[in-house]
């Protein structure tokens, strides 16, 4: 009898030292490395990810309160998959198995300039999100690292909300801890929320712990925090960076990525927290579906794709 890993099978890719293998189950990003160096947080292919680590977030990130929501005037109801909160989260991707629908990997040598592979999924109607969607992801490996294609095809009858995340955690490995890197998030304001991780305002991080316009330590500082406000370089990617020792790496988000969540795994079990720091890209903000902020209304037959990678600095 064989044996099948929780995550289904691993496809390993491989291009100018960098090394990625994204699993079967959720299509996730198990493990990023530069000639052996991790730049993610990786678990063992025995092990299911712990604290949505490396999942693309689908069709929609972070929470919605109650899982309760209105669109187009009909009142839904979310399964609670956040017992703990009373709230739904983080969509429905991350717990089907994808399909391989392409790749350009045609040997195994790591001196091979790119290579890439592309995962599917048909997204039918779930509890509270009566549509269908075909996902896409592409996950390719090139000279300045990981960049990462999400695409979603509304092919059903009706329009649908839609919103995209990823939950990677930025590693340094062995070069430096978590508490002593040095964070740089150009980014102007953070949200705060209740006790439920619910929204609850809008604020300035001028004067705050949540300033890392200029890098600083993250120290002890606790993060499970959406970040918006954010400033771009000359090619419309905004970029997140975490250094220390004699290393670092570097998460950038695209054009129409306006969010960024970042958490210091505090919550985590004991053992896996603060072992590496999660930027995750987000096209709207935490409890989008009941507010309708940066919801996109994706009509039938229309696509959305955003674009999101990592490399080292």
């Amino acid at each position: 009898m064989t044996n099948i890993a929780p995550t289904g099978a691993q496809h390993t890719i491989a291009a100018d030292g960098f090394q990625a293998v994204i699993t079967e189950l959720g299509a996730g990003l198990r493990s990023l490395t530069l000639d052996g160096r991790p730049l993610v947080v990786d678990f063992p292919e025995d092990q299911s990810p712990l604290g949505g680590a490396g999942l693309p977030l689908l069709p929609w990130p972070n929470r919605v309160e109650d899982g309760r929501y209105t669109f187009d005037g009909e009142e839904r109801q979310l399964a609670l998959s956040e017992p703990k909160t009373g709230n739904a989260i983080h969509g429905f991707s991350r717990s089907f198995p994808w399909r391989v629908l392409s790749r350009d990997d045609r040997d195994d040598h790591n001196d091979r300039d790119s290579a890439s592979i592309t995962l599917g999924l048909r997204l039918f109607p779930q509890l509270g999100y009566p549509h269908v969607l075909d996902l896409s992801i592409r996950y390719a490996l090139g000279a300045s690292g990981l960049e990462v294609e999400v695409g979603a095809e509304n092919v059903g009858a009706t329009d649908a909300p839609y919103g995209f995340g990823a939950h990677p955690y930025l590693s340094l490995g062995v070069l430096c801890a978590l508490n002593d890197a040095l964070l740089e998030l150009p980014a102007t304001q953070w949200i705060a929320v209740d006790e439920r991780k619910i929204p609850i305002g809008r604020r300035d991080v001028e004067g705050t712990e949540y300033d890392f316009r200029t890098p600083r330590p993250i120290g002890g500082t606790e993060l499970d925090t959406a970040f918006t406000g954010l400033e771009r370089g000359a090619d419309g990617r905004v970029r997140v960076t975490l250094t220390g020792g004699s290393g670092g790496v570097e998460l950038w988000a695209g054009e129409g990525i306006e969010w960024l969540q970042l958490y210091t795994g505090d919550t985590l079990p004991e053992g896996h927290r603060r072992q590496g720091l999660a930027v995750e890209p987000m096209t709207c903000p935490p409890n989008a579906f009941r507010t309708g902020e940066d919801v996109i209304r994706l009509a039938p037959g229309e696509r959305a794709v955003h674009h999101w990678g990592i490399g080292p600095v």
